[in-house]
């Protein structure tokens, strides 16, 4: 009961990176991980627990956006099976990666995913285009999603959203419920493989995914209500400083390191 006790706040970490992953397509992990990092969790427990909250927000945001008729299953399923090998392996690397080298990674990753944030409404959706070229695209995209999603825990929707508005054509107002659907898959696939690997606490990744779970029901309502600007300026800021401080412990270890 103590031990629970103890680890009580991940139930609201997870419901506050659940409403912002539902609402932008992201999952909740680019605020799970690195809350967990700076609060001592080792990458790869830190990366494991994520997923299974990441999972859950998904499920709970899928359900909630299904009913919204916002999901474009044929896509969904097609990218989705696509990021499935890559998160398999992502989650093999995570066993390999240094504390120093996953912050300055995950901090790259982090400045990729706020970008993409700020200059969400500039993407403008083309026609509708699914051709040869494009699935070549979709192949590569989603693999290599698969392999950040696994490796940070983080989703994968900073490379699903912006390949289906820009190279696909679909609006953003499908876009990002679609990414959280198929962040449903790619976040099980990584979650299975990190748990036969022996990574997650399923005690601290159970009070996360409980409060994701809520979060992306509120986050997936909240999406037609919430003032889109004022979000992407939040959401940016919080992840420019995360990774300034990413930068600065994962240099600072190296540097100490012989």
């Amino acid at each position: 009961m103590l031990v629970l006790l103890e680890y009580i706040w991940l139930v609201p970490l997870g419901f506050v990176a659940g409403v912002l992953g539902s609402m932008i397509g992201l999952g909740g992990g680019f605020v799970i991980v690195p809350t967990l990092t700076f609060a001592g969790f080792q990458p790869t427990l830190a990366a494991s627990d994520s997923l299974f909250a990441a999972f859950c927000n998904a499920v709970g945001s899928t359900v909630s956006y299904a009913k919204q008729k916002r999901i474009v299953y044929s896509l969904g399923i097609k990218l989705a099976l696509l990021s499935i090998p890559g998160t398999v392996l992502g989650a093999y690397i995570s066993d390999d990666i240094s504390a120093s080298a996953f912050k300055l990674l995950f901090g790259i990753v982090l400045v990729g995913s706020s970008v993409y944030i700020y200059s969400r409404r500039k993407m403008e959706p083309k026609e509708y285009n699914f051709s040869k070229q494009i699935m070549i695209l979709a192949a590569g995209s989603s693999f290599f999603a698969g392999i950040i999603s696994s490796l940070f825990g983080i989703g994968g929707g900073t490379v699903f959203v912006p390949l289906m508005v820009v190279a696909i054509g679909l609006s953003m107002k499908l876009a990002a419920p679609t990414s959280q659907f198929i962040l449903m898959f790619a976040a099980a696939s990584g979650m299975i493989v990190h748990s036969l690997l022996g990574h997650p606490d399923y005690m601290q990744a159970g009070l996360l995914s409980v409060g994701a779970f809520a979060g992306g029901i509120v986050g997936s309502k909240m999406s037609l209500k919430v003032g889109e600007r004022k979000l992407r300026i939040f959401v940016t800021i919080v992840l420019a400083v995360t990774s300034i401080k990413l930068f600065m412990d994962g240099l600072n270890v190296h540097i100490k390191t012989p």
